[in-house]
């Protein structure tokens, strides 16, 4: 062997498996990698997390006492699956007490029996007085009736003077009378004489047109009414007109009381209407048993003057039967 193989043998790094020589210094015991990652990877190799995988899939520490991370292709089925968080024990659950018994009672209910009947007397007795002065007051501005005569006294006591009212309750006044309106008339007859009918109640006709009927019409209602009580007010107790319109009202009155006649036939055949007259029957209205009041049951009689027809109150849409031409 000549010098230059023996200083090329010198320049071999030794093998690690050879054992040393008697001129070889000794091994440096292994530590820790004290050089960087440029000098590790070498010359024009690249450098990154890549550069740190070794074949095999050996585990490379990251650094002195740090964990260790797996190098090279990782097998998905060989990471570990994420645990479940445990589930709580019921018995370190924490207890909610729940009232089942619902609020307890209150208001009256919440009373001894004793004061019970004591609140339920007091709510009487004042359920009581409201009626009774709210009728008390009602007596007192109502129009004059049978109960207010016949506790006037009582009315007067209550009302007077803590609860004295300046003002009245401007309701109607109920009928306490039946007025019903009548009618005859002198007719003329085709042999030249006159004859007198009888007293045709046409109040009545209306009040039987309405019984039994759900839906009576305004005219059988309102029609015969509303003209006698409108002669009424245009005219004086003597039947004198006393304004303007007193005589509008009895050409209204005649010309209703003719239309009732001709639908009544009082002519007859050959017949005319010569002249009409009007009256009115009153009676009153019995009072209640229990008043004690007593009232006339005679009728009264208001009877109107004869009124001759002319043309001018017959209708030429409405003609009725025999009626003077």
């Amino acid at each position: 062997m000549d010098a230059y193989d023996q200083g090329a043998d010198r320049t071999r790094d030794p093998d690690p498996a050879d054992p040393p020589g008697p001129g070889d210094p000794a091994p440096e015991p292994p530590g820790p990698d004290r050089t960087g990652p440029a000098e590790r990877s070498g010359p024009g190799e690249p450098s990154g997390p890549a550069d740190l995988s070794e074949p095999g899939g050996a585990a490379v520490p990251d650094g002195p006492g740090g964990p260790s991370r797996p190098t090279g292709p990782v097998d998905p089925g060989a990471l570990p699956e994420p645990s479940e968080p445990p589930a709580p024990s019921e018995a370190s659950a924490p207890v909610v007490a729940v009232d089942r018994g619902g609020a307890g009672p209150a208001g009256v209910a919440a009373l001894s029996p004793r004061y019970q009947a004591v609140a339920a007397l007091a709510l009487a007795v004042a359920a009581v007085t409201v009626c009774v002065h709210l009728g008390m007051v009602f007596l007192h501005v109502a129009p004059s009736n049978t109960l207010s005569k016949q506790h006037s006294g009582a009315i007067d006591d209550w009302v007077y003077p803590e609860f004295e009212q300046n003002w009245k309750l401007f309701a109607p006044n109920p009928l306490q009378q039946n007025i019903a309106v009548q009618v005859r008339a002198d007719v003329g007859t085709a042999d030249g004489g006159v004859r007198t009918t009888g007293w045709y109640d046409l109040s009545a006709e209306d009040g039987r047109a309405i019984d039994g009927n759900p839906l009576p019409s305004h005219t059988q209602q309102n029609e015969l009414r509303r003209a006698w009580d409108f002669f009424l007010s245009t005219h004086d107790a003597n039947n004198r007109p006393n304004g303007q319109r007193g005589a509008l009202a009895r050409t209204y009155l005649t010309r209703i009381v003719l239309l009732r006649l001709g639908r009544e036939d009082a002519a007859g055949d050959g017949g005319t209407v010569q002249r009409v007259q009007v009256r009115s029957r009153t009676t009153n209205v019995p009072p209640p048993r229990w008043s004690g009041e007593k009232v006339s049951d005679r009728p009264t009689y208001r009877v109107l003057p004869w009124w001759p027809i002319s043309d001018a109150d017959l209708s030429r849409d409405a003609k009725p039967a025999g009626a003077a031409q």
